[in-house]
């Protein structure tokens, strides 16, 4: 396995990304273009079959610079990491540590992307960032909406760039998106958030322990300019 860059336990937030078909070797392009050093945690759900044993992780880890690894429920985030579901669980973070759990499958998937990326939106709010790459069908956009009204940022692989472009073009279609880019250049655009957002960083362990709703359950969001 790729050894992780040193870069202590400071963890500027967390990047969720969603994948179906095509998925795969639009992951591979991902990894392979993130940098050595990311102040982000990066989990992965790729919709798989519930039954056969998925070697996801293991491609993704030799794909790029990055560590990556099955998820296991309990351990905690940290930078430069990253976590793959595993078949027939669903991938969630409950504050910084990673849930794995069968709970009921939706859209018939487990593990599905809306669920992730509903989780990490209510945990990690503005320092969320949802990626919604190639797939059928439309599992990922209400995740992707949910982000962004907790004050994310919101990514889509460029559908010209997808194997299979319809995730992408459905939450385009519904405006939710903040940015697109290929598979490969999404690494690029990770970095430049990471610089834009480093500064706030140390209160993101405020953030956690003292979320911000109102006493509706709705979080204020501000949005930023476009990418």
């Amino acid at each position: 396995m790729v050894e992780m860059a040193e870069q202590g336990s400071r963890l500027g937030g967390v990047v969720t990304v969603g994948a179906s078909a095509g998925g795969v070797q639009a992951l591979i392009r991902f990894a392979g273009g993130l940098p050595k050093q990311l102040p982000y945690a990066v989990l992965v759900t790729l919709h798989m079959p519930a039954t056969i044993p998925s070697a996801l992780a293991r491609i993704v880890d030799r794909a790029g610079p990055l560590p990556a690894a099955p998820a296991v429920d309990g351990e905690v985030l940290e930078p430069g990491r990253i976590y793959v579901a595993v078949p027939d669980h669903h991938l969630l973070v409950r504050r910084r540590r990673v849930v794995v759990c069968r709970g009921p499958a939706e859209n018939g998937h487990r593990p599905a992307i809306n669920a992730l990326f509903r989780s990490v939106a209510v945990s990690y709010q503005r320092r969320a960032i949802g990626i919604l790459l190639s797939g059928v069908l439309d599992d990922g956009v209400l995740g992707l909406a949910a982000i962004r009204a907790h004050g994310g940022t919101t990514i889509v692989q460029q559908p010209s760039d997808a194997l299979f472009p319809d995730m992408p073009c459905h939450a385009l279609g519904a405006d939710i998106v903040d940015a697109e880019a290929t598979a490969r250049d999404l690494g690029r655009v990770l970095t430049e958030l990471a610089q834009r957002n480093l500064d706030g960083a140390p209160e993101l362990e405020r953030d956690l322990q003292e979320p911000k709703n109102h006493p509706d359950g709705r979080h204020p969001t501000t949005r930023r300019s476009p990418l």
